[in-house]
């Protein structure tokens, strides 16, 4: 059995996704980049009733950068049913992606996408390729595997099985850099998982957890998965000793980014005027 890919978007949702992006750029009357889904869907292993995460980067006017007045470099819509919609300004996103902040990075890598400007994308890609060193990217997930390991699963008897899957994401992502250093992180479960070349008895135990996932809302809770706790615990212990004590700085890529923020915001796709009445 091998591992699941991830779902494509049936069309209602996607239709439903789609009136609420538009509305987004009409009411804030901003422009999107890119629109994408970033939970569950499309890291490949989806309960039947996982939210929609949609993710986007956004441009406002150009003026509005020139404006002494300081605005919310956020678009946050209310929660309505399975849909979670949000997104960050191309400011925001672009600073966080110097840090180096692979979130973005994730978005740009998501097999699901909603909404495209192909070329502003193309360039976004290829900044945040320049920004994804090995080690920032292993000090993030080491920090989000300890700490959803911490969380949902450390000292408990009992655990809610699901929230295994956000403490072995992290874990094979570490491992997944530690064995390919040259090769991009993968967004996917099932594309992460391929390239890994996991134990036969680990891979179908995965399998069967995948494929229970897929078909119920809970997995229930049960007590611990001895075998997902080894890995999980080799995978940080490993990184724990071989990571330096704090990250090292990213390369200077600032002028770069500011060639590119000026470029998607002054030349990309014109602003729709309101017709003359």
């Amino acid at each position: 059995m091998t591992a699941l890919a991830y779902a494509p978007i049936a069309a209602e949702p996607r239709a439903l996704i789609a009136e609420r992006l538009d509305a987004i750029e009409r009411d804030h009357d901003v422009r999107l980049l890119f629109a994408v889904e970033s939970g569950s869907r499309a890291w490949g292993f989806p309960s039947p009733d996982s939210d929609y995460d949609v993710r986007f980067v956004y441009v406002q006017r150009p003026e509005r950068y020139l404006s002494i007045e300081q605005r919310r470099d956020v678009i946050e819509l209310p929660i309505e049913g399975d849909l979670d919609i949000n997104g960050w300004d191309l400011r925001k996103a672009l600073s966080l992606l110097l840090k180096p902040d692979p979130v973005l990075l994730e978005w740009l890598r998501s097999p699901i996408v909603y909404r495209a400007d192909g070329e502003a994308m193309v360039k976004l890609v290829d900044l945040a390729e320049k920004t994804a060193q090995r080690r920032p990217s292993a000090y993030h997930h080491l920090h989000l595997c300890r700490g959803q390991y911490r969380r949902f699963i450390e000292g408990k008897e009992r655990v809610k099985l699901k929230t295994y899957f956000y403490a072995l994401c992290p874990a094979l992502a570490l491992m997944w850099l530690r064995r390919h250093p040259d090769r991009a992180l993968p967004m996917n479960f099932a594309e992460l998982r391929a390239g890994l070349e996991l134990p036969t008895g680990l891979s179908d135990f995965l399998d069967e957890m995948l494929a229970r996932k897929a078909r119920s809302r809970e997995l229930g809770h049960g007590p611990r998965l001895v075998v997902l706790d080894a890995l999980i615990e080799e995978e940080m212990a490993r990184a724990e000793r071989t990571l330096p004590g704090s990250a090292p700085e990213a390369s200077d890529l600032r002028a770069e980014a500011d060639d590119l923020f000026r470029n998607l915001v002054c030349g990309g796709a014109a602003y729709s005027e309101p017709s003359a009445a």
